[in-house]
């Protein structure tokens, strides 16, 4: 712990907890991205984003963005709809307790930032993927199958967000042409999200630390002047911290019990 007066200490905490509002507002615009593209509308307001109706498999129904609900959970619950299976919500400070509503934690993990300017990381330089941009519907579902989606399907990635402008579907190639690794860029005013970090199952061998190498080389490349946030846990923070991002704060994402 910090002695009183250590002002160092008492700046970073600060900053992570900038970092953390910031990760938080750009996550939660991308998760009303996907749900505007499947017919969803979200809204933002009362220290959260919250979804007008059950959201997309994978994808909270709120989004909080302030660690001021932590007293007023109930208030929360009452936008979204708590009813039919499959709701969640994506505790962003890791200070809600909605244990008593009927939800249990799904899952905990760490929001990461890496600061703009940071020196981009070097992808191994033999048999590592060309990365590029999915532009078009066929090359979103392959980017989508390699991602994990049902055959034939793109998951919750609709194509109609390929047209939406701050939506990038980052993916690395072999030489043969196939996905083998890729990632969502959301861009924000001043942030970059990256979410969906993925490596093809059909790659066992490679590791997430390559992946994270160039997928933020390719990052910084098209993006130089922008930190990059997310949220990760297990191997993929390790992966992540590896190559300069650093942790935030933690995050927890409750489900209702039962579902």
């Amino acid at each position: 712990m910090s002695e009183p007066g250590d002002t160092a200490a008492v700046t970073d905490a600060a900053e992570r907890a900038a970092w953390v509002r910031a990760a938080a507002r750009n996550n939660a615009q991308w998760c009303d991205t996907v749900c505007r593209a499947h017919g969803i509308r979200g809204v933002f307001g009362g220290g959260a984003w919250t979804g007008s109706r059950r959201t997309p498999p994978l994808y909270p129904d709120a989004v909080t963005l302030t660690d001021r609900l932590r007293g007023a959970p109930a208030e929360l619950l009452d936008r979204i709809d708590t009813a039919s299976p499959g709701c969640s919500v994506k505790d962003s400070f890791a200070c809600l307790d909605l244990s008593a509503a009927g939800f249990e934690v799904l899952f905990e993990a760490q929001w990461i930032h890496r600061p703009a300017g940071a020196p981009a990381p070097v992808p191994p330089r033999t048999g590592g993927p060309v990365w590029d941009v999915a532009g078009t519907p066929g090359e979103l579902l392959a980017w989508a199958q390699a991602w994990g989606a049902e055959p034939g399907t793109c998951g919750p990635f609709r194509p109609e967000l390929l047209a939406d402008g701050g939506t990038r579907f980052l993916r690395g190639r072999s030489a043969d042409g196939r996905v083998t690794a890729g990632a969502v860029v959301s861009l924000g005013a001043s942030v970059v999200g990256l979410s969906n970090v993925f490596t093809s199952r059909a790659d066992p061998r490679r590791d997430p630390r390559d992946t994270w190498a160039g997928c933020l080389s390719a990052v910084a490349a098209r993006w130089p002047g922008l930190p990059v946030v997310g949220y990760e846990s297990g191997a993929d923070l390790e992966a992540a911290e590896a190559n300069g991002c650093r942790r935030a704060g933690p995050l927890r994402v409750w489900r209702a019990e039962g579902t």
